[in-house]
């Protein structure tokens, strides 16, 4: 029906919707970065590097620190994603990505993925320390060499790509304090662990897109989901005392015991409720807490050692 107007009054033309802008290629060489992503590294390696560093420590070495852990980290997701642009498309999660998209060709984004990762390593070996750069090339060559293929083939995989998931928090130790000494590698634990139950929960909620794609994760070639579950849980029971450790070397106290405990139980509890159930909403729960636990353990892990110091 039309609308009543008064005598000789013109109806005026609907607007029309401004099309959508596409993406500038700027805009897609950023994506190809995974910034929101990568974010964690950083966060990850600014904690290394805290807890690491001499009081006296300059702040410039901090900035190279980060500056160098963000180019390496966002040349590997590049050289990830030209690695992958194939199996890409198969997946309704990443066919959207510059690459499947074919909004940008594998050539140049092969180049920006080295030219980032070179000069992040650069970064690193002038201005913070060459063991730190070295950390950072094995966790480069561990991301895109060794575990983007091996999704391919293995779901050890999942196993195999916490690996360089974990190895910035050493990143920012070896910055500060030019060692990998056991403080270092109780940061690498503690991310190592805690990234199991959330790539699992992950896993278990794309089943079907990773499925499509080829890639044999567990959820895959187990579609019943109980050692998805039962490994899920067992991570999460031993990222608690792995979790501890920094209050038992010194680098924090009671504080963070606490809150690394109660954060652990959090964890483990949802972990037991998947394994349980093993349902879509009980695998979002578990990916839900675990992005939010890694965060406030660090937050708890800096304040109480700055509480020390």
């Amino acid at each position: 029906m039309m609308a009543h107007t008064a005598p000789m009054a013109a109806t005026p033309a609907p607007v029309p919707a401004a099309p959508s802008r596409p993406p500038t290629p700027w805009a897609d060489y950023v994506a190809l970065t995974k910034p929101r992503l990568n974010l964690l590294v950083v966060v990850t390696t600014l904690a290394g590097y805290y807890l690491g560093m001499a009081d006296d420590a300059p702040l410039l070495t901090l900035v190279h620190t980060v500056l160098g852990t963000t180019l390496v980290a966002g040349g590997s997701s590049v050289l990830n994603q030209v690695w992958e642009k194939d199996t890409d498309k198969l997946m309704r999660r990443t066919q959207r990505r510059p690459l499947p998209d074919a909004r940008l060709q594998a050539g140049p984004a092969l180049w920006f993925g080295l030219a980032l990762s070179a000069a992040g390593l650069g970064e690193l070996w002038l201005f913070a320390t060459p063991l730190a750069s070295i950390v950072a090339f094995l966790t480069l060559l561990s991301y895109v060499v060794v575990y983007t293929p091996m999704k391919l083939k293995s779901s050890l995989s999942t196993i195999v790509g916490a690996v360089p998931g974990a190895l910035p928090p050493l990143i920012g130790w070896a910055a500060a304090t030019n060692s990998l000494s056991l403080g270092g590698w109780a940061l690498f634990g503690i991310v190592f662990l805690w990234q199991m139950p959330h790539f699992l929960a992950i896993a278990w909620m794309y089943r079907d897109d990773y499925a499509k794609a080829g890639m044999p994760l567990l959820p895959v070639v187990e579609p019943s989901g109980h050692s998805t579950g039962r490994q899920a849980l067992l991570y999460a029971a031993a990222t608690i005392p792995v979790s501890l450790l920094p209050t038992l070397l010194g680098l924090t106290g009671p504080r963070y015991l606490v809150a690394a405990i109660v954060l652990g139980v959090i964890v483990l509890w949802l972990s037991f409720e998947f394994a349980a159930t093993r349902s879509l909403t009980t695998a979002r729960r578990l990916f839900f807490a675990t992005i939010i636990y890694l965060p406030l353990l660090l937050v708890a892990l800096a304040a109480d050692h700055a509480w020390l110091r």
